[in-house]
């Protein structure tokens, strides 16, 4: 893997047995796991204890690499970089941009990462955003990772991204989410869109809720509050 090594970071993903193993099929060596560390913070900066090179591959438990991606075109990071983020295609609403998209990233950037509730936007040093497209992001594999997904997605961009993305462009990818309608549990995903938006102008004059975005229980709890009984009933 041209000197790169790999970790694939799961929590409770249902497909993340499989996704690990399309990737290291594509990627042609060993990748290896974190699982079900609780505190994304906390996961993000374990990645940085279990490579052995100073770049690596950071791959989310939902990603779903093209198995076509050459992976001995990726060039190492330049000084001053921290993360190079490939797009991923969105597989309810289309977009292909940087959510849930294969990275490259220094282990002591993760290691010296700030606060933020976009847990990687505090990174030190530069974020390179490729423009090409490694793959999808199957974060729609139950009702819940789908509505979380686009819960916490545009909680994020209607509050204002912290990638620096221009408000006009946050404000179009928040309003294509809201309109899911393509794939697996779709519905649920542009209903956590709307829901998140309305998080996210909620929580203006208590900025300390908006940590709960990073919290699986207290999503959970929201989700099954407002969703439970339709997915029981189907």
């Amino acid at each position: 893997m041209k000197g790169f090594d790999a970790v694939f970071l799961s929590y409770d993903e249902p497909m993340a047995n499989s996704l690990h193993s399309r990737l290291q099929r594509t990627l042609g060596g060993t990748v290896k796991r974190l699982h079900g560390v609780h505190g994304m913070r906390r996961a993000y900066r374990l990645c940085a204890e279990v490579v052995d090179h100073e770049q690596f591959f950071l791959v989310d438990g939902d990603f779903a690499i093209d198995t076509d991606f050459d992976v001995a075109a990726a060039e190492p990071l330049d000084e001053g970089v921290s993360m190079r983020v490939w797009r991923a295609v969105n597989p309810v609403n289309g977009l292909a941009y940087g959510y849930g998209g294969l990275k490259l990233i220094r282990r002591s950037a993760l290691r010296e990462m700030g606060e933020a509730v976009d847990v990687l936007a505090a990174l030190p040093g530069r974020i390179e955003f490729a423009q090409h497209t490694a793959g999808i992001t199957r974060f729609n594999q139950s009702p819940f990772h789908a509505w979380k997904a686009g819960f916490r997605e545009c909680a994020m961009l209607a509050r204002g991204s912290e990638y620096g993305m221009a408000d006009d462009d946050a404000h179009k990818r928040v309003e294509a989410w809201t309109l899911s309608r393509s794939g697996e549990f779709a519905a649920y995903a542009a209903a956590g869109a709307r829901e998140g938006a309305a998080f996210a102008r909620q929580t203006v004059r208590n900025p300390q809720q908006f940590d709960h975005l990073n919290n699986p229980t207290w999503l959970w709890e929201r989700f099954t509050a407002a969703h439970g009984d339709q997915v029981v009933s189907g």
